[in-house]
């Protein structure tokens, strides 16, 4: 082939996978159980990414700004949010539920049945929301002296925590209406809303936290008040958009009238997320738990490289989003052997992206620290996390697919008992064996963390890879 073929076919491919991203960012009425896997997953995983981006830009801006109060603020961010891991994990336990269900509807060419999984979805999360809400009104400051944080840390900063669990509401809703959005096919949808959030988010948190003109300043209460408010603009246009009635799904009222039956089959998939979830994020309380005995520099950065992490992570999550997606619409067509191959191609991109970014944390960490604090402790115990952390990365991009792709099955159980095995049994043990007992303090609690997600993703690779959950019913 000569030089200008060459050149030709590259002009021709960077020009088709340009229509391929300009039509994944804008959305429309696909059939992902036909399509060609690859633009299938390329179109799904796309807006997906982006959204999980959306998602981890609220932690980053955050921390951002906060870091400006200095290490107990950061801190209190830090501990509040490791408290609100139990809040995310059942909004995401019920994202998986009505993962499950609208992708199989959808896929069975049955829409009002998935507009109604949706709505007993959005019922559901409601009334956990409200009563979730209740602890950390009435008990923000106990709640932080309980994760480790001293009397003056807590009474200084308490409010961040009342806040951030009294506007949990908001965070329950995003998950649960974009995932139905993103089961439907309706990736970008999703994104947009998390882009209005961001938006907002961005503008207000220096007003809110530092004061501007009239606006007196609120310090680290500014941050909670201008992410809820944020998440909560961005609700209320995800419901606009539901009973506006123009997507894949149409939600009208009769959707939210409970029904018994199918609110039960959505409790049982969404208690094997919510359990996954709570026992991943479980753990994730205990390993900051420990951290906290070697000081506040110590919670903070590993705070900092935690969001980090996350940031990198997140996207990732969206891939594998895309496979649920992708294995829950395929099984519904009953096109078995097409959704498993699905979650292999999806596994091995994410191990590409991931790992390109591992290479970078381990290379480069110093530089994305210092983006969030200048006191050197902090920064040498952030950098030590992200090194450590991030040398995993192959192992997790492979695990968060095979979850989520036997997740998007309706197979919730399995990921549990996984998750009990590696993050209860081994990791939690692990860390405190690490830390504490050999003396290896922070080190020990990352390394614990690498060693648990590996053996989850070997575990993982091997359920998925007998095929079982193909015959799940849901």
């Amino acid at each position: 082939m000569t030089k200008i073929n060459i050149s030709q076919t590259l002009r021709y491919k960077f020009r088709e996978y340009l229509s391929l991203f300009r039509q994944a960012l804008a959305g429309g009425d696909q059939d992902y159980t036909s399509l060609r896997l690859g633009k299938a997953i390329f179109l799904l995983a796309i807006p997906m990414v982006l959204e999980m981006i959306m998602e981890s830009i609220f932690a980053i801006v955050d921390i951002f700004f906060v870091s400006r109060l200095g290490s107990d603020a950061i801190a209190a961010v830090g501990l509040t949010e490791s408290m609100m891991t139990i809040v995310y994990a059942i909004a995401v336990g019920f994202s998986t539920g009505t993962t499950a269900l609208v992708s199989r509807r959808i896929g069975e060419k049955h829409p009002e049945a998935a507009a109604k999984a949706a709505g007993q979805s959005i019922v559901a999360g409601m009334t956990v929301s409200l009563l979730l809400a209740i602890p950390g009104i009435f008990y923000s400051y106990e709640l932080l002296r309980l994760m480790g944080a001293s009397h003056e840390l807590a009474s200084q900063n308490h409010g961040y925590t009342l806040i951030m669990f009294a506007g949990n509401f908001v965070i329950t809703m995003l998950f649960i209406i974009n995932a139905a959005f993103r089961s439907a096919g309706d990736a970008a949808l999703s994104m947009r809303v998390l882009l209005i959030a961001n938006g907002i988010n961005i503008i207000l948190d220096p007003i809110l936290i530092f004061g501007f003109g009239p606006i007196p300043a609120l310090g680290i209460e500014g941050a909670a008040i201008a992410t809820n408010i944020g998440r909560g603009l961005a609700v209320f246009f995800q419901f606009y958009v539901l009973f506006r009635g123009r997507m894949r799904i149409k939600l009208r009222l009769v959707h939210l009238i409970p029904d018994l039956k199918l609110m039960v089959v959505l409790v049982r998939l969404s208690i094997g997320g919510i359990l996954q979830n709570m026992i991943a994020t479980a753990s994730w309380i205990v390993m900051v738990r420990i951290i906290a005995v070697f000081g506040s520099a110590a919670v903070a950065g590993y705070t900092i490289g935690i969001r980090i992490i996350i940031f990198s992570l997140l996207p990732s999550w969206g891939l594998s989003n895309a496979a649920a997606t992708l294995v829950g619409q395929n099984l519904g067509a009953n096109q078995p052997e097409r959704a498993q191959r699905a979650g292999w191609i999806t596994g091995f991109s994410n191990m590409a992206l991931l790992g390109l970014i591992s290479i970078v944390f381990i290379a480069f960490p110093g530089f994305f620290v210092r983006l969030f604090i200048s006191e050197t402790e902090v920064i040498n115990a952030g950098i030590t996390c992200l090194q450590i952390v991030s040398s995993g990365f192959l192992f997790y991009a492979m695990g968060m697919v095979m979850t989520q792709s036997l997740n998007g099955a309706g197979d919730t159980y399995t990921p549990t008992l996984l998750n009990f095995i590696c993050f209860w049994l081994i990791e939690i043990p692990l860390a405190y064996f690490l830390a504490i007992t050999v003396g290896l303090e922070t080190n020990g609690v990352y390394y614990a963390i690498v060693i648990a997600e590996s053996i989850l993703t070997l575990l993982g690779i091997y359920v998925f890879s007998k095929g079982k959950w193909k015959l799940k019913k849901v």
